[in-house]
């Protein structure tokens, strides 16, 4: 209600280039919705550009959270709640249609079912921990719905950075790349 963060102040026209951007700020400062107000607002441009003469609406996530803790993951599922509800609210208020966007949660707690429904119909946002994401890169299947993505948001990086963990995330990025530079992202 107060207006944006500094950390997202003077990370949103770093952010907006496309430009890997670190943000380090102290905890409440809205880290993590500094790269997810961008990706969210991303994602709703990408639903309006879309045109029917272009083909198909643009299939899996364009957006990559990934977050070293399954807990963790969880709660940014949630909390991503909030700020969209608030926007398709305000998007009502102005008379405007907001596309309805959706979000999952691929963690090793995830039921067989919801994996199978999120290769059915991807989401938008893609919330998940670096174990998933490198499961997600190996299956064919599940490599297909990542072609699209232009966005990656890794959270608490510092708790990544000195481990076996945090070289085993940076080949899965690197692999992420790779797909979407293949596919011609």
């Amino acid at each position: 209600p107060a207006g944006p963060t500094e950390p997202q102040r003077a990370a949103w026209p770093f952010i907006i280039t496309g430009a890997d951007v670190l943000v380090a700020s102290p905890t409440g400062s809205g880290k993590t919705l500094t790269g997810f107000l961008v990706a969210i607002d991303a994602a709703y441009r990408r639903h309006a550009d879309h045109t029917p003469e272009a083909g198909p609406s643009p299939r899996g996530p364009g957006v990559v959270y990934v977050s070293p803790l399954r807990a963790l993951a969880a709660d940014v599922h949630e909390n991503l709640q909030l700020p969209l509800a608030g926007i398709v609210d305000e998007a009502a208020r102005l008379g405007l249609t907001a596309p309805d966007l959706s979000i999952a949660v691929r963690t090793g707690d995830t039921p067989a079912s919801e994996r199978a429904a999120m290769r059915r119909s991807p989401p938008d946002l893609l919330v998940t921990t670096p174990e998933s994401l490198y499961l997600l890169l190996t299956a064919a299947s599940s490599r297909e719905i990542l072609r699209d993505v232009h966005t990656v948001i890794v959270d608490e990086v510092h708790t990544l950075a000195r481990d076996k963990r945090g070289a085993h995330l940076a080949l899965s990025l690197e692999r992420l790349g790779y797909l979407v530079s293949e596919g011609g992202g």
